[in-house]
């Protein structure tokens, strides 16, 4: 039952998410996914952008937090089956409980996370952390041969 509704999380959101920064987009760091739930790892991907670019909703949703995680700024946004999707560090221009739609300015990224500025963006699906490339077609789908 939960493939299935990741499955069907990735199908919704590969039809609906665009870049949240301008084009081009170089991936600074990719997604590492920990071994376990408290490993070490990526939970993202940082794609390289100017500070001071605008950062912009992936796809439809509800701001679901926006504000300091520690020491950066935050926001993430609700979207339809169970997908949060958060960016970092970017200064929000919009608060928790707001409606975005696709394309939609949310803030302002800010210099501090990499040693050149860029963008991390992250992708979870019901509380797991997924590779958010997966939401924007830059993983190259897994083909599996019998094992004949």
């Amino acid at each position: 039952m939960r493939l299935r509704r990741i499955l069907a999380s990735v199908a919704v959101a590969l039809a609906l998410w665009s870049w949240p920064v301008a084009a081009p987009h170089p991936i600074a760091r990719p997604f590492i996914a920990p071994e376990t739930p408290y490993a070490a790892g990526h939970r993202g991907v940082d794609i390289r952008a100017s500070a001071g670019s605008d950062v912009r909703a992936p796809a439809d949703g509800v701001v679901h937090f926006a504000g300091f995680v520690v020491d950066r700024p935050v926001i993430s946004i609700r979207h339809a089956g169970g997908v949060l999707s958060s960016f970092e560090p970017v200064e929000p221009i919009v608060a928790t409980g707001d409606r975005v739609t696709r394309g939609d300015v949310i803030g302002t990224l800010l210099p501090g996370h990499c040693a050149s500025p860029c963008l991390h963006l992250g992708a979870r699906i019901d509380g797991g952390y997924v590779n958010p490339l997966l939401f924007l077609g830059g993983l190259e789908r897994a083909v599996l041969y019998p094992l004949e």
